[in-house]
């Protein structure tokens, strides 16, 4: 190994006459910090071939970025800034799970159960959220940007406060409420208001 070879052994002095002879360095020691070497080089070494997980997310280690998870049950799980870009999680069973600030970026989430989800700061842009479940779901500052779709969603009770919705998208979602909030508009403390589930519209 490099480290080996770095170490070099130079021949020892002439000896002087009547002088004592030279101490010998303890075999104990020189084996103690050749071990600690090679401790320290085998660490660095794993570090370098770590997998990160990329598309993974600080508490799911499985990769969940363009992945075709349909049906995969992620139930009450702690998926925060879980990464599910691009994936396609049809019927996926995200039922009572933490996915604070996770992104569902172009994810095809057809008929997920997103149902008692914490899903604040959540990454829904361009997602497809057609017939899914978000029934009790809090998307407080979620974003919805681009062409996310709720067609068929079942968002009874869902929490959309400081949701930035489309004019259309708030439309829809006004239609598929009770009747009484056509003219809903999300503010602070507000929940979706017993948002009935939806009729086959947008």
């Amino acid at each position: 190994m490099a480290i080996l070879g770095a170490l070099k052994l130079a021949p020892s002095p002439p000896a002087l006459a009547g002088a004592a002879p030279p101490a010998t360095p303890a075999r104990s020691s020189l084996r103690f910090h050749l071990a600690n070497a090679g401790a320290a080089a085998l660490v660095a070494a794993s570090l370098l071939v770590a997998d990160p997980a990329p598309g993974g997310g600080p508490y799911g280690k499985q990769v969940t970025r363009g992945q075709d998870l349909t049906g995969k049950d992620f139930s009450g799980q702690t998926l925060i800034k879980q990464d599910f870009k691009t994936s396609i999680l049809r019927q996926a069973n995200f039922k009572g799970a933490n996915l604070l600030g996770a992104s569902f970026f172009d994810a095809d989430l057809t008929a997920a159960d997103l149902s008692d989800a914490d899903l604040r700061g959540a990454d829904f842009s361009l997602a497809n959220l057609s017939k899914a479940t978000l029934t009790n779901a809090n998307l407080e500052g979620a974003l919805v940007t681009g062409n996310t779709t709720f067609k068929g969603a079942n968002i009874n009770g869902a929490d959309f406060t400081d949701v930035p919705l489309r004019d259309d998208q708030r439309e829809y979602l006004c239609k598929i409420a009770d009747g009484e909030f056509n003219h809903w508009e999300p503010h602070k403390g507000d929940s979706a208001l017993q948002l009935m589930e939806g009729d086959e519209g947008y």
